[in-house]
């Protein structure tokens, strides 16, 4: 039987991290579980390396390359020490049930041609089972100050959609998924050239030149307390920036937007970052 790895990425953020390590650390059908410090700041490192364990090994990154490339580590040493492997990787800020979803998670991932599965997610007040990969169109839509979210509304599948205990979708949340390693070295790996954010949409768009599919578990939901670690590291002007580049990015080297595309895309960036400003301005502040 294939061997699980849970892979869980660290930055500033000890207590969230060791609250879901408690939650899973009994869990017989995890093998083994790695955390990878993405090269924190605060004495996370420290404090969780006091945590290890035969089951629990801790890694600390070089440097902090940004979220794909702590993925792309801890990733490389699933298979160097189990080869062939499924893979969970999960922020710190999840919540799960039981054993038993999990298990339930790698039967639909052991599905033949199935390269990637998520589960129903819970996060700030929604539930987020996936969406289609926007035009440059909609994406340019979206970015529109104060209208942009209802144009968004259009990735989203129509609630029956979600029949049966499993549904194709083109993207899931990576705030927690499974993967098989041959899929990661299928597309080699996670694209590192953004830092935050996009990394879903530049994955699906990879996989899109391969067979494996992506499935949402529709039987299997956690809770993501939202973003509890970039939240108290980022700003919320920066993480907008970083929105924007990586958005940027997936367009222009993924999703085939013209030049046209592009500039209208960074022309409504621009205005809803003066929204932003104005917004801010009249608050007293940056808003964390």
């Amino acid at each position: 039987m294939r061997k699980l790895v849970f892979i869980i990425i660290n930055y500033n953020d000890y207590k969230t991290t060791k609250r879901l390590i408690d939650n899973i650390k009994d869990y017989s059908v995890i093998d083994k579980i790695y955390v990878v410090d993405n090269n924190s700041t605060d004495d996370s490192y420290k404090n969780l390396k006091k945590l290890e364990d035969k089951h629990l090994e801790v890694l600390k990154t070089p440097h902090n390359g940004g979220f794909a490339y702590a993925l792309n580590f801890g990733g490389k040493k699933a298979i160097e020490e189990f080869k062939k492997v499924d893979i969970i990787f999960s922020n710190s800020d999840i919540i799960i049930n039981s054993n038993e979803n999990i298990e339930m998670l790698k039967k639909s991932l052991a599905k033949k041609n199935v390269g990637l599965v998520g589960p129903v997610i819970y996060e700030l007040k929604t539930i987020n089972r996936g969406w289609m990969i926007p035009t440059p169109k909609q994406e340019i839509l979206g970015n529109l100050p104060l209208i942009g979210r209802r144009f968004l509304k259009k990735i989203k599948y129509p609630e029956k959609h979600y029949k049966g205990e499993n549904t194709n979708v083109e993207v899931i949340s990576f705030c927690f998924f499974l993967i098989k390693s041959e899929v990661l070295e299928k597309i080699d790996f996670f694209d590192e050239n953004t830092f935050l954010y996009y990394e879903e949409n530049i994955t699906a768009a990879k996989l899109k030149h391969t067979q494996y599919e992506i499935l949402v578990n529709n039987e299997v939901a956690i809770i993501h307390d939202h973003s509890v670690s970039i939240d108290k590291s980022i700003n919320y002007i920066n993480k907008f920036k970083i929105l924007k580049k990586s958005q940027l990015y997936f367009e222009e080297q993924y999703n085939n937007a013209t030049k046209m595309n592009l500039f209208f895309l960074r022309f409504t960036g621009r205005l809803t970052l003066i929204t932003l400003y104005i917004r801010l301005f009249f608050k007293g502040g940056l808003k964390k």
